[in-house]
């Protein structure tokens, strides 16, 4: 898959935008970019869109910007001589597909039937829109649609808000979605940037889903794991479960039964999608510790940070 589509996928959500003033396109971009989601579809349904995204390419070099939209091969070769750095348009067209690729353009064109995701099989594509979602028939329609094409990833886009977020992302087959929720129209011509940028946030947490999931003690062996195990279960009156290296006590308690990281254990955060929480807290400037990855069946489960917090270390899992 090329680099920028598995970017795409890592972000989780691609804010969809028609711009109306490229004034605006910079201020946008920052205030996306401070709530958390570096990346930005930029649609070709206004005539401020070429500059919009030339403007970003030049003063947000860190920003993802891809152009939407995109009926034409002329307004690909437009797109990308303003700095558009992949392709999205609402349907499959051939034309505009196959001058992507030869180009070396990443393109995600629209589908909504088999006969569609089987053009883009044809062309040789890994990632695809799906559109419009909800009135093509929404998740149901989309996870029986997915089921037949395991080689495919989706991103669906339509009707996609905080409310249907999460039913999309969860399904296997979703690569990420497109919104317009977080940029409507009316509140970039307001200037209203610091409110986009909140909505912004909303969505990467309410995507990311970040919860306490249990706190780690370190034990000196396995006989003190079970006494302080033993005791917090009958103070609470909670059971405890043992395990070759822990004890639990509930879910959010675990008695290592020796030293594990962390000075005195480690606190574990749970996300509905460990590696998008991984990429969001490395733009944040976190590290990992990439030899402490735990994978099942070839999937992340677990990592920890490179950092502590008062003794205890920083564990990332997968709810």
């Amino acid at each position: 898959m090329h680099e920028i589509l598995r970017t795409l996928g890592l972000n989780g959500i691609i804010p969809v935008v028609a711009i109306d003033n490229a004034a605006h396109a910079v201020p946008l971009a920052r205030a996306l970019e401070g709530g958390g989601l570096p990346c930005i579809e930029i649609t070709f349904r206004t005539a401020a869109a070429a500059d919009a995204i030339a403007a970003i390419a030049r003063e947000c070099p860190t920003m993802l910007a891809g152009a939407g939209t995109v009926l034409t091969v002329d307004q690909v070769k437009a797109a990308r001589d303003n700095g558009a750095r992949y392709i999205v348009s609402p349907g499959l067209n051939r034309k505009v597909v196959e001058y992507c690729l030869a180009q070396g353009i990443p393109v995600t064109p629209g589908v909504s039937t088999p006969s569609d995701v089987e053009a883009a099989l044809d062309l040789g594509l890994e990632v695809v829109k799906f559109f419009p979602a909800e009135a093509a028939g929404g998740v149901k329609f989309l996870s029986a649609l997915s089921g037949p094409y395991r080689q495919v990833r989706f991103i669906p886009t339509g009707g996609i808000d905080e409310k249907n977020l999460l039913s999309y992302l969860k399904l296997p087959r979703v690569h990420a979605c497109g919104g317009s929720w977080m940029v409507k129209p009316e509140m970039i011509n307001a200037g209203k940037f610091e409110e986009i940028q909140a909505i912004t946030a909303q969505a990467v947490s309410t995507m990311l889903g970040f919860e306490l999931r249990h706190v780690g003690i370190n034990c000196s062996d396995a006989d003190a794991a079970l006494r302080y195990s033993t005791a917090m279960a009958e103070l609470i009156r909670i059971p405890v479960k043992q395990g070759n290296s822990s004890n639990f006590v509930g879910t959010g308690l675990e008695f290592l039964k020796g030293p594990g990281r962390g000075q005195h254990g480690h606190i574990a955060i749970g996300t509905n999608f460990i590696e998008r929480g991984v990429a969001y807290l490395e733009r944040r400037g976190a590290r990992m510790i990439p030899e402490s990855r735990v994978e099942k069946d070839g999937r992340l489960t677990a990592i920890y940070l490179d950092m502590d917090v008062a003794g205890f270390a920083l564990h990332l899992v997968q709810l």
